[in-house]
């Protein structure tokens, strides 16, 4: 909605002061040009050195300072940009939606929307207090989504997380519906309607399985870095108009510059409201067995000691051929985040641990 509105309004810069998919002790800021795209990290390292360095000195004289005006009627606005992007005769008269809001920026906007298109709405995480967002609820906590979908025979569940730009879904059996998963259905969706150009940007974490499928139906696929700026920056580039993470980051670039789970959860919809079941449209391809952990750390640079790189390279000698392995710091939290996937289980655990352990 911010990047909508920021490109709409001409403003000079959209900023969202959010702690995005994490708890509410992680707030920061988002920052949007007048593109609708994030700045990128040369402008944003520029900000921060601003920021570090004597800022006093860069402020404005209070009366050069621009004056501060609330906006009501912007979830109204940005509704307005979303109806543009689908069918007039789109209605969910048959559907049962679970939607939960994460306690974030879409508690308002989503329900609303997906209310006006008729379809019988329970709504959870909706009651943020600046204390509760993320807090065992969202895409990062699915658990609740699969308990409410079970519990009301729901036809499909919905997840968004803080600042409503991820979307974890769940099937109408209970399943959890990942960010590959999603891609993978709607590249099919799209190729068949004829819309996809190009292909398909992942990231690193997404799961090998999406690659091999995307291989088979001879669909271009390219890996980004982790971060929904860096899949936007090679969409670009290549010209494509789909990408995303396996976290729920997901671009379509026909429509919007940013992640939008809202967008996206109502272009699966409109799929599934010709009585497809949720739980056959994504079941497009085999994931391979993947396991994360996430290792908080106080040590900034922790990866570059010599005894975490050679428990690296070890770790990528023994897995060579039969998975890979992913060590990368996290972009929002002091963690380190270890991947493996590998059809292996006793092998890639294995792994894991060796790096694990000298981390630890």
């Amino acid at each position: 909605g911010l990047a909508m509105l920021t490109k709409s309004m001409n403003a000079n810069l959209g900023i969202m002061i959010t702690a995005s998919h994490n708890l509410f002790y992680d707030n920061g800021l988002k920052l949007f040009g007048p593109d609708g795209l994030k700045l990128s990290d040369k402008i944003q390292k520029k900000i921060e050195n601003l920021i570090d360095n004597k800022v006093i000195k860069h402020l404005s004289k209070p009366r050069f300072l621009g004056r501060v005006k609330r906006l009501e009627s912007g979830t109204d606005n940005y509704l307005n940009i979303i109806k543009k992007k689908i069918p007039n005769n789109f209605k969910l008269k048959n559907m049962k939606i679970v939607l939960d809001c994460a306690n974030g920026a879409g508690y308002k906007s989503a329900p609303k929307m997906i209310k006006s298109l008729g379809a019988k709405l329970i709504v959870i995480g909706n009651k943020p207090n600046g204390f509760n967002i993320n807090k065992n609820c969202g895409s990062t906590f699915p658990n609740k989504l699969q308990k409410y979908v079970k519990k009301y025979k729901a036809n499909l569940g919905i997840s968004l997380d803080g600042d409503a730009d991820r979307i974890i879904m769940c099937d109408e059996k209970g399943s959890i519906i990942d960010g590959d998963q999603i891609i993978a259905a709607l590249t099919m969706q799209w190729k068949k309607k004829k819309i996809l150009k190009g292909g398909v940007v992942g990231t690193l974490m997404s799961n090998y399985g999406l690659e091999n499928f995307f291989k088979r139906k001879k669909i271009k696929f390219i890996r980004a870095n982790v971060g929904d700026r860096y899949v936007k920056e090679i969409m670009q580039k290549k010209k494509f108009n789909l990408g995303g993470e396996q976290s729920g980051h997901i671009i379509l670039g026909k429509f919007a510059t940013t992640g939008d789970g809202l967008l996206v959860a109502l272009e699966v919809i409109q799929a599934l409201n010709k009585k497809v079941k949720a739980s056959n449209f994504f079941n497009v391809f085999e994931k391979i067995p993947q396991k994360l952990i996430n290792i908080k750390i106080k040590d900034e640079n922790i990866l570059k000691k010599l005894q975490v790189k050679n428990s690296i390279k070890i770790a990528n000698r023994l897995i060579k051929g039969q998975g890979r392995i992913l060590v990368r710091k996290s972009g929002t939290e002091p963690k380190i985040r270890i991947m493996g996937e590998s059809k292996n289980k006793v092998l890639l655990n294995k792994c894991i641990k060796i790096i694990s352990e000298r981390i630890n």
